[in-house]
């Protein structure tokens, strides 16, 4: 069953994401796409919230 998202579930996936980068070492060029797979295999859904996904990859702490 496909879940959506809640700002909480956000938060928690950009921690994730972020700890993705540093630990993989992933270069800017990958973000998109780990973001991506990131957020689908967490809500079970092919189609990803473009304005998500920007927030996840965003310099921005």
């Amino acid at each position: 069953m496909a879940k959506k998202l809640t700002a909480m579930d956000a938060d928690i996936l950009r921690s994730v994401f972020l700890n993705e980068v540093r630990d993989k070492k992933a270069p800017e060029s990958e973000w998109r796409e780990l973001a991506t797979h990131l957020i689908q295999t967490y809500t079970g859904r092919e189609e990803v919230d473009p304005s998500v996904l920007e927030w996840i990859i965003s310099n921005r702490a």
